[in-house]
């Protein structure tokens, strides 16, 4: 079976090191529902990536609040659960 690393598309730089959390966000209106994530770094920025685009920087935000906002305006929903980086260490 071949496997393919996925860890060298997720992010810039910076955010590979200093990333805090990790969300996924569906729209649910699609089939199958269509999935963007979004990391938050230790600066309170934060970026959401397109898995489906090789993991390509869709937008980048100065706070959660905007990323969050941007995402629900786009009609995207949270999914439970958040990934801290303290989970994964």
């Amino acid at each position: 079976m071949q496997t393919t690393d996925t860890t060298s598309f997720l992010a810039p730089g910076p955010v590979k090191v200093n990333w805090e959390f990790l969300e996924a966000w569906i729209d649910p209106m699609q089939s199958p529902p269509y999935l963007l994530l979004l990391l938050g770094d230790s600066t309170n920025g934060c970026y959401v990536f397109d898995p489906a685009e090789s993991y390509g920087l869709v937008k980048a935000f100065q706070r959660y609040e905007d990323a969050q906002l941007w995402l629900l305006e786009d009609e995207y929903e949270p999914l439970n659960g958040r990934l801290s980086s303290s989970e994964v260490h």
